[in-house]
């Protein structure tokens, strides 16, 4: 009887190990310029956000009227191409996904996106969108880098292609996670295994990809604060005034001063 345990254990341990040894996908972190003064990326971001988004997220604290005058879309066409829910114009941008559904699917009502650029930051979302990888022991078989094990699948997929954990070159690090440079200062590479692929390529090329990416972050950006030109351009206009305030103040305090020993 012992033996036969012994053999039972002995057969378990490489499956244990192959478990444990589990690739640890590895990702570098990218910075984002967005312009929020890009009508068309904004509006291409919009359209990013109603077709991949709002299934199951919406951005209740704007309205498509808002939305439609700021980024310059014309309300016929806003109603037309970007409103698929049977709201009117002046309703709030909410999912067409019932609460009730969204918790017995995800087991909790994904979190709403008005905010999202505000609260994580534009790096963040844009790294966020570009590392999903396919992970069969996930529930909805994706995982994510920069958010590990996340309760959302990837879609952008279909765009991007199906991402995996695979082999490349990529960039020799030394025992403290940093690059290795050589002598001439030239970066070291080496076939590493822990790296993100796209075997199959999706429906965009990855620089038609990333600008997509780049375009929705912009509208979540400009969502989560929509009056930030105005502030800056309101900001302008103060700072200007106290300049030329400046003059005349400095001005009467030198006239007031001037007899004072």
């Amino acid at each position: 009887m012992k033996k036969q345990i012994a053999t039972l254990i002995l057969a378990a341990l490489p499956v244990f190990g192959f478990a444990a040894e589990k690739v640890v996908p590895q990702y570098e972190m990218q910075s984002v310029n967005i312009d929020l003064t890009d009508k068309e990326a904004l509006q291409d971001g919009a359209r990013t956000f109603v077709n991949y988004c709002m299934g199951c997220h919406g951005a209740q604290f704007q309205r498509y009227e808002r939305v439609a005058k700021d980024i310059g879309i014309p309300e016929n066409l806003m109603m037309e191409n970007l409103v698929f829910t049977g709201a009117k114009i002046g309703d709030h941008m909410k999912s067409s996904m019932a609460p009730a559904d969204a918790k017995a699917w995800f087991g909790q009502v994904p979190p709403d996106l008005t905010l999202v650029a505000r609260v994580r930051g534009t790096d963040w979302l844009y790294n966020y969108m570009h590392s999903f990888y396919e992970d069969p022991s996930r529930p909805l078989g994706a995982n994510n880098v920069v958010f590990p094990n996340v309760g959302m699948p990837n879609v952008l997929a279909a765009l991007q292609g199906s991402q995996t954990v695979g082999c490349a070159q990529a960039a020799k690090l030394d025992e403290k996670g940093k690059k290795v440079y050589d002598t001439f200062g030239q970066l070291v590479t080496e076939e590493r295994c822990d790296q993100l692929v796209i075997p199959k390529k999706g429906l965009l090329t990855e620089s038609e990809f990333d600008t997509k990416v780049k375009n929705l972050v912009t509208f979540l950006a400009y969502s989560a604060d929509p009056n930030k030109l105005e502030s800056q351009r309101i900001g302008t206009y103060v700072l200007l005034f106290l300049a030329f305030f400046f003059i005349f103040a400095y001005a009467l305090k030198r006239e007031y001063w001037r007899d004072v020993h």
